[in-house]
């Protein structure tokens, strides 16, 4: 019966074609975001090939000694601003650690992109894709009428709810490796260059502008691939689930897209001027970029960590999930 109703909910949601949406939004961007690297790789080319007499391929290490002596020079201006120069610094350390140990960050390649496209979009993209396809999950059945319908079968409530939050798993799951297969192949057509088994470096940790390499392993480009994509997968899923809370609070569409979207742009806002409030590192918007700690140059706020943001992210995650059945098994949609 409850397999029955989760294909039902995932029916249900494909026919209104919003994964058709989000699988277009991600192609129209993923080959923006592509073109925009391989352009911006290209230009890197031409402006070191105007400061140096070397010709043909231009080998991947002297692109990354003129990042670093460009990153020196940023550091040395006296209009640096005080703030940024722990960064530029732990910036500078890395670089020369990929430098030292022949590590190529440098040159891109299909897995890199598709890295960097999760990284980037972990706190923003991924969870406006998300919303979109939970904020009407349950709220959706009250506005379009059909809640009372859906009730009066011998189903118990809880089971009705679960149904649709399994089916809202499976879509989301299949957002994320649908963003991880779209961004591979497509740049790499843009980069002719795979990249699968290149090494790279994680495991970086900083501290006062200097970075600490004593838990560094190298791996695999693909590994790391998996390690970042399953981070993507779990904040989908504390974003889906909180989501689909307010979904079940607000029971209007727009409102609940709207409290989603106001709880992303205010973390925004709340880190930006916020930073030094002790409670602000409890909520849940600001722990979403949880790959950003793997490379090191992430800085975030003090008393944050790894496990500290993924413990937060667990427990807004099961605390949303709990308010939605007991909300919904209490309330009285009949009358």
């Amino acid at each position: 019966m409850l397999l029955d109703l989760v294909k039902n909910e995932v029916n249900k949601i494909l026919s209104k074609r919003k994964m058709l949406l989000v699988t277009v939004i991600m192609l129209i961007l993923v080959f923006l975001f592509a073109y925009g690297q391989n352009y911006q790789y290209k230009n890197t080319l031409d402006k070191y090939l105007k400061t140096t007499t070397e010709s043909g391929d231009i080998p991947w290490q002297s692109l990354q000694k003129q990042q670093i002596q460009d990153l020196k020079t940023r550091l040395s201006r006296i209009d640096t601003p005080e703030s940024s120069k722990d960064s530029i610094n732990i910036r500078i350390q890395q670089n020369q650690y990929y430098l030292d140990n022949n590590i190529n960050p440098i040159t891109p390649s299909a897995t890199k992109f598709s890295i960097k496209l999760m990284e980037q979009s972990i706190s923003v993209l991924l969870p406006l894709l998300i919303i979109l396809l939970a904020s009407d999950s349950v709220c959706g059945e009250f506005s379009a009428k059909t809640i009372k319908v859906l009730l009066t079968r011998a189903v118990p409530r809880w089971k009705v709810l679960l149904s649709k939050y399994l089916a809202l798993l499976i879509l989301f799951s299949i957002v994320i490796l649908e963003m991880a297969v779209l961004s591979i192949f497509i740049s790499g057509l843009f980069f002719n260059n795979w990249g699968f088994y290149e090494p790279v470096a994680t495991g970086f940790s900083s501290a006062s502008g200097t970075l600490d390499i004593s838990n560094v392993i190298k791996v695999t480009q693909i590994q790391y691939l998996v390690l970042v994509y399953s981070l993507g997968w779990f904040v989908s899923i504390v974003v889906g689930t909180i989501s689909f809370m307010v979904s079940v609070l607000a029971q209007n569409t727009a409102t609940s897209i709207g409290i989603m979207m106001a709880t992303l742009v205010g973390g925004g806002f709340l880190r930006l001027f916020l930073a030094d409030w002790p409670a602000i590192k409890y909520f849940f918007a600001i722990n979403l970029s949880l790959p950003q700690y793997l490379t090191g140059s992430y800085t975030p706020i003090s008393g944050m960590s790894l496990n500290f943001s993924t413990l937060v992210l667990l427990t807004w995650g099961i605390g949303a999930f709990i308010v939605s059945f007991v909300v919904f098994i209490k309330r009285d949609i009949l009358v």
